[in-house]
């Protein structure tokens, strides 16, 4: 090889690897500029609705005297907080100048980038505003008719008043669902394990669970309560005629949400493979002993979120027990909402089991991650 066709080897060369070598963007991107204009325009109405109805939060507390230094200063650092969502709109608007100019020298891909992230300020910006509207909405629901749902709701001085006689009949709802909760657990399990019995001499125990499961599925918990509640007392039986409304409820909601419970502990132990099952059962295991020591395991690690979403249901209604007149937090707080002629304290019981529960739901999609990433992994 000569020199002159090395030198044409080492240009060639230089020309693909080095500065020289020119890439290929395709087809220009779109101008984006549209969504940039939108965000700031977004951006601003929002500004100036929030501000107007600060005022009008600050007007009506004004008229009920609650209008003061310290209500003033929170609506003027609300007011300061929402000039943040400007901040992303602008920086879209900046992002589309950068596209522009890139587009106009002929640089697609920097044309590109901006474009992408003009749309991501922008979709923020969106984003946020529509959770500040929404925001907005409730405060004017809120303030509407001379704060008339303020007033109805959310009475503060009625709800500090009422707050200790509320909070100690919420401990009944509280030891209602607790014993229900570990009787329905126990409970559930019995019934799943009648359902599952091999053989034909388990027939009509199968069946019987079949229609328990059935009929306690398709029969409202209030009116179950109603039917113990009321219809037990009235039998005369000895022993049962003479239990408390708690107890008749915790009885009522057992049975109820038995029929759920048993139902999530089947699909969990029939989602064990059958593997399992007969590797034990070759050990010489027998049927109970593989279920208590194989099966049962698995598949208690399997269904804890739908059970946990169950027993979220059951602390829920507990609510229903004023039906039977048991004095739980509901039955408490209408009893204190008719002598005033106010919804406040009823308002108190939503917070306090919107409190217990969120928790609860959380915990709930943590384990749903945790085992989405274990059954990515290869887990079991």
């Amino acid at each position: 090889m000569t020199v002159n066709e090395g030198n044409q080897g080492g240009g060639l060369t230089s020309g693909l690897l080095g500065s020289d070598r020119r890439w290929s963007a395709g087809t220009p991107p779109r101008d984006a500029t549209g969504w940039s204009v939108t965000a700031l325009f977004v951006a601003l109405l929002v500004v100036f609705a929030t501000w107007s109805t600060l005022r009008a939060i600050y007007a009506a507390l004004s008229s009920t005297g609650a209008g003061g230094i310290v209500a003033a200063v929170v609506l003027v650092l609300c007011g300061l907080a929402v000039l943040v969502l400007l901040w992303p709109a602008v920086q879209s608007w900046r992002q589309s100048q950068i596209a522009k100019a890139a587009l106009a020298t002929s640089d697609l891909v920097q044309a590109r980038v901006a474009g992408a992230a003009l749309r991501e300020y922008a979709f923020s910006t969106l984003g946020y505003a529509a959770v500040v509207v929404i925001l907005l909405v409730a405060a004017q629901f809120f303030i509407a008719n001379d704060l008339a749902v303020s007033r109805t709701f959310f009475q503060v001085p009625l709800i500090i008043s009422s707050l200790a006689l509320t909070l100690k009949a919420f401990w009944v709802n509280i030891y209602i669902f607790v014993v229900a909760e570990i009787l329905v657990l126990i409970w559930g399990l019995v019934v799943a394990v009648a359902r599952l019995l091999p053989g034909d001499a388990a027939r009509p125990v199968r069946l019987i669970s079949t229609i328990y499961t059935d009929m306690f599925r398709g029969l409202p918990a209030i009116i179950n309560i109603y039917l113990i509640g009321f219809g037990i007392p009235l039998t005369g039986l000895p022993v049962l005629k003479d239990m408390s409304p708690e107890a008749y409820a915790i009885l009522a909601l057992t049975l109820t949400y038995g029929a759920y419970v048993a139902e999530v502990y089947r699909a969990g132990i029939e989602s064990i493979h059958w593997s399992q099952v007969a590797a034990a059962r070759s050990l010489g295991l027998s049927y109970m002993q593989t279920l208590r020591y194989v099966v049962v395991p698995q598949a208690v690690r399997r269904i804890i979120p739908p059970l946990l979403n169950d027993f979220i249901g059951l602390q829920k209604d507990t609510a229903l027990v004023n039906v039977i007149g048991s004095i739980d937090a509901f039955n408490q707080a209408r009893i204190i909402g008719s002598n005033h002629f106010n919804l406040s304290p009823v308002t108190t019981v939503a917070l306090l089991f919107i409190l217990i529960t969120i928790p609860q739901t959380r915990l709930v999609d943590k384990l749903i991650e945790r085992d989405q990433r274990r059954m990515r992994a290869g887990g079991n």
